[in-house]
């Protein structure tokens, strides 16, 4: 028998935490359920959550100060909600490790379909060395030699180019936002200047997005990138 999928539900309102637990244990996930932060780290650390999707405004400890408690623990993906005024802590949330994010109201289908994409993530891209090969979908990146092949073909890539493609592909299907992407590819100095993201990804996506223009990296508006390549 496969083994149970554990989820960790985090949200004050007990409406939310009731819906959400009957849509995830219909599809056979095994659902716990905390009220804030604190008791949801709690719950955390005792099942230990193959998932945590947790709301961002709540008491005692609010969803971007238990991300930061998660991440210190391990990487478990996590899934924030918020609403559409929560914009600057939904990005606080998301550059302190959360995953993914979803604006309420959210449909069920949806939420579900980003619960599988953050599972299958974390379950085919563990951490990895500089010298594996990634592949994701049609891109196949050999990290050691800098080779970049896409539907078959190789690529060249800038050295930032390469760098920028090799976050992305690490962490497809995960919002990355504009922050995290300036400082892994300028560092510190970079941070404020968001103006070289935009003309990198620009220049990336020239070499590597279908001819059609269908583009593997997609633009999360005031957020930052997500990247899903082509099956």
């Amino acid at each position: 028998m496969p083994q149970t999928i554990r989820i960790l539900v985090v949200d004050d309102e007990r409406q939310i935490t009731r819906v959400l637990r009957g849509s995830l244990e219909s599809h056979d996930y095994e659902v716990a359920v905390a009220q804030d932060g604190a008791e949801a780290l709690r719950i955390y650390e005792k099942i230990a959550p193959d998932l945590v999707i947790t709301d961002l405004s709540m008491p005692n400890m609010d969803g971007v100060e238990l991300t930061r408690a998660i991440r210190e623990l391990g990487a478990t993906p996590i899934i924030v909600l918020s609403v559409r005024e929560q914009d600057q802590t939904k990005v606080q949330a998301l550059d302190a490790g959360a995953d993914d994010y979803m604006t309420k109201p959210f449909s069920t289908p949806e939420l579900l379909a980003r619960v599988r994409v953050q599972l299958r993530r974390h379950r085919e891209h563990p951490t990895e060395s500089a010298t594996d090969t990634l592949t994701e979908g049609d891109f196949v990146i050999d990290q050691l030699a800098h080779r970049v092949v896409i539907r078959g073909s190789e690529v060249h890539l800038t050295p930032k180019e390469f760098d920028l493609l090799v976050l992305f592909v690490q962490n497809a299907g995960r919002v990355m936002t504009h922050k995290t992407l300036l400082r892994a590819i300028w560092g510190p100095a970079g941070v404020n200047q968001p103006e070289y993201l935009r003309v990198l990804v620009a220049q990336l996506r020239k070499k590597i997005d279908l001819p059609d223009g269908t583009s593997s990296i997609e633009s999360e508006p005031w957020i930052g990138y997500r990247f899903r390549a082509a099956e």
